[in-house]
């Protein structure tokens, strides 16, 4: 039976799990289908704890549109608009995972308050 715990406000669930020979783990019927698990998994070390989440799908793609809009208005086409497109959706996932620590941090009250710029950063002027 699951225990639940909290972390800062935010409620969490516990089972101990066994490991078999082949260092496999079965993950709860009720933690797969309350994290929405399909047929893969990411494996994260986080510190000394090992995180396993249902594999992310989107990779920056659900901002394509709005980054595309903002290029073509900056004036670029053809191979450089591509190389620049390729370079701002590889940046997006790596934005939004710093946003969600920074946030869990001020959720958790381990840092004072953020600014917008210390979440967004300063826009640069090309």
């Amino acid at each position: 039976m699951p225990a639940t715990m909290t972390k800062g406000r935010v409620p969490m669930e516990m089972k101990k799990l066994s490991i078999s020979a082949k260092r496999q783990i079965t993950i709860p019927q009720k933690f797969f289908t309350m994290l929405g698990f399909d047929t893969e998994a990411e494996c994260i070390v986080r510190g000394n704890e090992l995180v396993i989440r249902p594999a992310r799908t989107n990779t920056g793609g659900e901002f394509a549109e709005q980054i595309l809009t903002d290029l073509i208005a900056r004036g670029y086409s053809g191979n450089d608009l591509l190389e620049r497109f390729k370079k701002a959706q590889r940046q997006v996932r790596p934005a939004v995972e710093a946003m969600l620590a920074d946030a869990e941090q001020v959720a958790s009250s381990e840092s004072g308050h953020i600014s917008y710029e210390d979440v967004f950063g300063i826009e640069d002027e090309e």
